[in-house]
């Protein structure tokens, strides 16, 4: 199992580092209460997600799952502990390109951020970063979440 990796660099510097592995987050547990608390945030009750009970007895997961969204929004969190720009006083979650959810996310599972440099290019006051992100689930084969989100960072 890999240890979690961290760059640590400046909005200047980061050109350089284009095409590279920027690092891997620390695992985060998805729990129920999360679960819940996303669903009561986002309106989103499906019973896969919050009805424990019926989901165990009829999911075809098994038991309840993390909504894709939930996951897609702990991606925020798992980045901030990725990437560190020291001049950075701003940023700004720009966009996504694309996002798949290939996996579900069972309750109780750990899940974390492995996260590639795909494009970085000025902007006025900063840049603007293309990443690649792949979200990993503890002990699966196929991640749970593959997304392009645009971030930019300002200083």
């Amino acid at each position: 199992m890999t240890a979690p990796t961290r760059t640590t660099t400046t909005i200047a510097e980061l050109p350089a580092l284009k095409g590279t592995e920027l690092g891997t987050s620390d695992w985060f547990e998805v729990t129920q209460d999360r679960v819940n608390t996303f669903a009561d945030a986002t309106d989103d009750h499906q019973w896969i997600h919050v009805d424990v009970e019926r989901a165990n007895a009829e999911s075809p997961f098994g038991g309840p799952i993390g909504h894709g969204y939930l996951t897609l929004s702990l991606l925020v969190p798992m980045w901030t502990q990725v990437l560190t720009l020291t001049d950075q006083t701003m940023g700004v979650n720009y966009g996504l390109n694309k996002v798949r959810f290939p996996a579900p996310v069972p309750v109780g599972s750990r899940i974390r951020l492995v996260a590639n440099l795909k494009d970085v290019e000025e902007i006025r006051g900063g840049v603007q970063m293309t990443i690649g992100a792949v979200i990993e689930r503890e002990g699966a084969e196929k991640p749970v979440c593959i997304a392009e989100p645009v971030f930019r960072a300002y200083s």
